[in-house]
């Protein structure tokens, strides 16, 4: 998609007279105008909703880097995946229980898609059938399936996505079990009740996923013609297995947070994850991502000043001393810290918390980080401690 200057300033203002002309006023409309239940399935998360706010605050430690002096009229923002041409790389996630939201809300999306010339991924909880999705925009669709039935009902369902001209098929891994969604249990509601007059009747075995291994995964390849991805990946163990198994299409997501909670943030799991599948296979990543800024931290190459590398230099020594010197670095020198290095502070200890470093060890990561920053070497400083600890011992 090439983007024009003129084209450019109508998609950045908009008409203002449209009703919205930004996503926090469509996120604040809907908070008014939806059912408290329906807001809240679609907002929540799983129990303390720690995944969540992570893969949020996971994107906003990343900094953009800008080049200037560069001649930006004309802006190609394409790319393919698995062979689908795509406009521009933001895709329709696969999302249950639209029609919640809307009666006709699978087939909404659809048409949304299509409007906003991109692909959809069509939920295996849609309330609409595949086919009645596949009609109702000429928008390219992938489907994303829950393994909700044995072999056989899956063999059927495959039969019917090919027919109807999707182009791929993910298999969601993350959903073993349903996650704990608090606020849905808080008020009693149970949203795969609240569906059961869907169109689309669910699968007749919710529990199968229990038992889902790498043999299912060879088991799908075999059973469809369609290329397979896998969604919930979070390893780069993981997804060098994926690659190997054949599965030409990988997916970095922790379901948004709704699933299992205090989860690393995705575009801190994207990284490793990149360098293990190497460009084997095409990579895709949710969570978190809101703006457009949001989109360009989880694209490569990754032109973001990051807190990976210092992470990485820190962490390891902290690592060994950190156990024995944690508790001789108290609060005052966490406070005393972050009131003078406020920027650092919040970076470094954002990180180790993001990377379950124990908060002992983050504390001694902080002033790890200013006797380095001050030109002082690791070592010095692990040589002006332990005589203590042994004093103190």
């Amino acid at each position: 998609m090439l983007f024009d200057v003129q084209r450019r300033a109508a998609v950045l203002y908009g008409p203002m007279a449209d009703k919205f002309v930004t996503l926090p006023e469509i996120r604040q409309h809907a908070k008014k105008i939806l059912p408290r239940d329906a807001w809240n399935f679609g907002d929540g998360a799983a129990e303390t909703e720690m995944t969540r706010k992570r893969n949020r605050r996971a994107l906003d430690r990343l900094a953009i880097r800008q080049d200037i002096l560069v001649d930006i009229r004309e802006i190609d923002l394409s790319t393919r995946l698995l062979g689908v041409p795509m406009s521009w790389p933001v895709a329709v996630a696969p999302m249950g229980g639209l029609i919640l939201f809307h009666p006709q809300g699978d087939l909404e999306m659809a048409r949304g898609a299509a409007q906003g010339d991109t692909l959809q991924f069509l939920s295996g909880a849609a309330g609409w059938t595949v086919e009645d999705v596949a009609k109702a925009s000429a928008a390219p669709k992938m489907f994303q399936l829950y393994h909700h039935g044995d072999r056989a009902w899956v063999a059927d369902l495959m039969a019917r996505v090919e027919a109807s001209g999707y182009h791929a098929v993910v298999l969601t891994v993350d959903v073993q079990v349903y996650g704990r969604r608090e606020r849905d249990i808080v008020h009693r509601f149970n949203p795969r009740e609240a569906m059961a007059h869907a169109p689309n009747p669910r699968g007749p075995d919710g529990s199968y996923p229990e038992r889902l291994t790498w043999d299912d995964v060879a088991w799908l390849k075999k059973t469809t013609r369609l290329p397979i991805g896998i969604k919930g990946i979070m390893t780069a163990r993981d997804a060098k297995r994926a690659v190997e198994a054949g599965v030409e299409l990988i997916w970095v997501s922790n379901h948004g947070g709704r699933q299992l909670d205090h989860a690393q943030g995705t575009i801190d799991a994207l990284p490793a994850i990149a360098d293990a599948v190497a460009g084997a296979a095409p990579i895709v990543i949710d969570g978190g991502f809101t703006r457009g800024t949001a989109v360009l931290k989880g694209l490569p190459p990754l032109y973001v000043i990051t807190h990976h590398a210092l992470r990485n230099a820190l962490v390891p020594a902290i690592a060994v001393i950190g156990s024995q010197i944690g508790w001789l670095v108290g609060g005052l020198v966490v406070v005393e810290t972050l009131f003078t290095y406020p920027g650092l502070g919040k970076l470094i200890y954002d990180s180790a918390l993001a990377h379950d470093v124990p908060v002992l060890e983050a504390t001694a990561l902080l002033v790890a980080a200013i006797f380095m920053l001050s030109n002082l070497a690791a070592d010095a400083l692990v040589a002006f401690l332990q005589p203590r600890v042994r004093a103190s011992s």
